[in-house]
């Protein structure tokens, strides 16, 4: 064990020589590995920090969540001329569903609608997402809360002119003041401020909670009426924990098709979008992210294995002579071989170390320039370490095998 503890002690000394003695040289060969290591754990490190972006954003919804509307989230074979004829969900198919359906923790009734600016005496805050929500809505996404509260049933249903507002909509117009109370103008109306939603950072697609605010969906009823082409109404569904979604989604369907009237062998005009498929959508986009990665930095480490096998080769012929008299006084093949390949080894890991030295500090500086957490894992430095360690054994077996077979007496020659 010491001979060998010895022996590496030795292998790190050489590695060490050839970087001082041939900077240029060793660089260069060490550049393959370089650029490997810190593509392929740069695509990693940006997948993983984008996997935990997309937990955090989507930590208060149900994967099981289900968005009933005119339109699908993905592909469909219907013709497009055909969904453009489907009808909008209707406030009245909302209540009905509501009061039908079975394990259902909670139906809300939402409608997508444009921008608006929102202003509060001489400060306003444009392009602020307005999100009309009946109160379900708390129940369906969790919020957590600054100050106040979200609104009541009561304030739902009577489409009363209150807000609650993200954080930094409250902050834009009130700055550090309690808005609580406080009168805004949207719509052209007064609007209550009852409560104001805790910051949460950007969200996956740039917005989030923290540049929405909420009102009650009546309030945009009453003012907009239900056939307007402005809003975009849909039914959020979220089931009971462990239902069979294959199930619950055809009493959905059977449920609003008689709620509809509609015929036996009828197509259905609305699309039951199940929020699950939409983060296997995403999980698809990662997993090829990561492939097209490893194949891209694959081509990096094929080139950096074969510039550390180069610089083995020619530190082989290099040290011919103290080959010859390394073995002449005894040396064992299996010593001549472990040493080089020790050296191969360490020779990569070094690359690869610049590597993770390059992706750390990339990571560093986007974390402190935007509002995103990059983040590069134990995890991934241990891969990293152990593909440069791989490398450069790959790389290393021949140049120490070609060493290990030397003559003693032809090397001790040959070197003189």
């Amino acid at each position: 064990m010491l001979l060998y503890l010895r022996l590496l002690k030795e292998s790190f000394g050489f590695a060490i020589n050839a970087l001082r003695n041939n900077k240029l040289r060793t660089l260069l060969s060490l550049l393959g590995v370089t650029i490997g290591i810190f593509s392929i754990i740069a695509v990693l490190a940006a997948v993983d920090s984008l996997d935990r972006k997309i937990s955090k954003d989507l930590s208060n919804l149900d994967k099981n969540t289900i968005y009933l509307m005119k339109f699908s989230f993905g592909p469909s074979e219907i013709p497009q001329w055909k969904r453009e004829q489907f009808p909008n969900v209707k406030y009245d198919e909302y209540t009905a569903l509501k009061n039908s359906l079975t394990n259902t923790d909670a139906v809300c009734y939402q409608l997508f609608v444009a921008r608006e600016s929102i202003k509060y005496d001489s400060k306003t805050v444009a392009a602020v997402k307005v999100m009309p929500a009946s109160y379900e809505f708390i129940n369906v996404q969790g919020l957590e809360f600054d100050e106040g509260r979200f609104y009541n049933e009561s304030e739902s249903n009577s489409g009363a002119a209150v807000v609650v507002l993200g954080h930094d909509i409250a902050e834009g117009l009130f700055g550090t003041a309690n808005p609580i109370g406080k009168n805004v103008r949207l719509y052209g109306q007064r609007f209550t401020v009852i409560g104001t939603i805790k910051k949460e950072g950007a969200g996956l697609f740039g917005d989030s909670n923290d540049t929405s605010i909420y009102i009650p969906v009546n309030f945009m009823r009453r003012m907009y009426g239900d056939n307007n082409d402005a809003l975009t109404p849909v039914i959020v569904l979220k089931p009971t924990k462990s239902v069979d979604m294959e199930a619950y989604k055809a009493e959905v369907a059977y449920k609003l098709r008689a709620i509809r009237g509609m015929k036996a062998g009828e197509m259905d005009n609305f699309f039951i979008n199940v929020f699950s498929g939409f983060t296997d959508f995403i999980d698809g986009i990662i997993g090829q992210m990561n492939v097209v990665g490893w194949i891209i930095s694959g081509f990096s480490l094929l080139v950096g294995g074969f510039g550390i096998a180069n610089i083995m080769f020619v530190s082989v012929k290099e040290r011919t002579n103290l080959i010859g008299i390394q073995k002449s006084l005894g040396a064992k093949n299996r010593f001549i071989l472990f040493q080089f390949l020790f050296e191969a080894i360490i020779l990569s890991v070094i690359g690869g170390l610049i590597g993770l030295l390059l992706v750390w500090i990339i990571a560093f500086i986007l974390s402190n320039a935007f509002d995103f957490d990059f983040v590069l894992g134990m995890g991934n430095v241990l891969l990293g370490t152990g593909l440069a360690a791989l490398i450069g054994l790959i790389s290393g077996i021949l140049p120490a095998i070609s060493a290990a077979k030397l003559d003693p007496v032809e090397a001790i020659r040959t070197g003189m």
